[in-house]
C-alpha cells in the first residue's frame, strides 16, 4: 500500500485530498507547515508528497530543494494557488514531478498521484547501498564491514538502511525513531541510541559519529 505524504496549511484542503486518497487505497499522513514536512520526508518513509507551495515556516520551494539536495528522490507533485509561469518553471526545475493548481478537480490529482507511483515503480531497483567500507545487501539483507559479513537484527538492519540511503546527513532521534520504530514510539525512549550503539559494535566505531545536540550521521567517505 502506497504512502503519501500531504504537506497542506488549509485544514479543509488537507481534509478532502486526505480523505479522497484514502478512499482509494492510500495510506496517508498530513502535515500543516514546511518544517515539518521536510523531517517527515527525510525519513524515505513515503512514496509519494503532495507539496503545497505557501507554508509556515520552510515554504515549499526551500522544502523541495533541500529534499533534492539531501538525494530525497520521493516524487513530489506541488498542489498551490500559485498559477504563474515563472513559479511553474521554478517548481520544476526545483524537483518537482508535476505541477497542479488550485482550485483542482480530486479525479485529475488521483490520475497524476497514480501516474507518478507508475512511473517511480519502473525506476531501477537498488538493491545494494554502499558508503566507503560499508554495503548492505537489501535482497539478502546481509551487511558487511570491509572484508566482514556483518549479522544484523531486524531492527539494525532498518537503521542501517536509513543510515546508508542519507551519507553525510545528520538524523535526529526523531527521525530515526519515525522511520524505524514508527510515529507513535515514545520519543523519551533511549531506544535509538542504544541501537546506534550496537551498530558500532558491529561495524566499527567509527562508522557512526554522534553530532551532537542534533543526532546521528553516517560520514560520507
Amino acid at each position: 500500500m502506497n504512502r503519501i505524504l500531504i504537506v497542506e496549511d488549509e485544514e479543509r484542503i488537507a481534509s478532502f485530498v486526505e480523505k479522497g486518497l484514502r478512499a482509494n487505497g492510500f495510506t496517508t499522513t498530513a502535515v500543516a507547515d514546511g518544517d515539518a514536512a521536510y523531517e517527515y520526508a527525510l525519513t524515505g518513509g513515503f512514496d509519494l508528497v503532495v507539496l503545497d507551495i505557501g507554508l509556515p515556516g520552510r515554504d515549499g520551494f526551500t522544502v523541495l530543494r533541500e529534499l533534492r539536495e539531501s538525494r530525497v528522490t520521493t516524487p513530489v507533485i506541488v498542489l498551490t494557488a500559485r498559477d504563474s509561469v515563472r513559479d511553474t518553471v521554478a517548481g520544476l526545475e526545483g524537483g518537482a514531478d508535476d505541477w497542479m493548481t488550485k482550485p483542482f478537480r480530486f479525479e485529475e490529482l488521483l490520475a497524476r498521484v497514480r501516474l507518478r507511483l507508475r512511473t517511480a515503480a519502473r525506476a531501477p531497483e537498488v538493491t545494494v547501498l554502499r558508503s566507503g567500507a560499508l554495503s548492505l545487501d537489501l535482497r539478502t539483507r546481509r551487511a558487511r564491514a570491509g572484508e566482514r559479513t556483518v549479522d544484523l537484527t531486524a531492527r539494525e538492519f532498518v537503521l542501517l538502511e536509513l543510515f546508508l540511503r542519507h551519507p553525510g546527513q545528520v538524523l535526529s532521534r526523531e527521525q530515526i525513531l519515525s522511520h524505524v520504530w514508527g510515529y507513535d514510539f515514545d520519543p523519551g525512549s533511549n531506544i535509538v541510541d542504544v541501537y546506534v550503539r550496537a551498530l558500532r559494535k558491529k561495524l566499527g566505531a567509527q562508522q557512526v559519529e554522534t553530532v551532537r545536540g542534533m543526532g546521528y550521521r553516517l560520514p560520507a567517505w
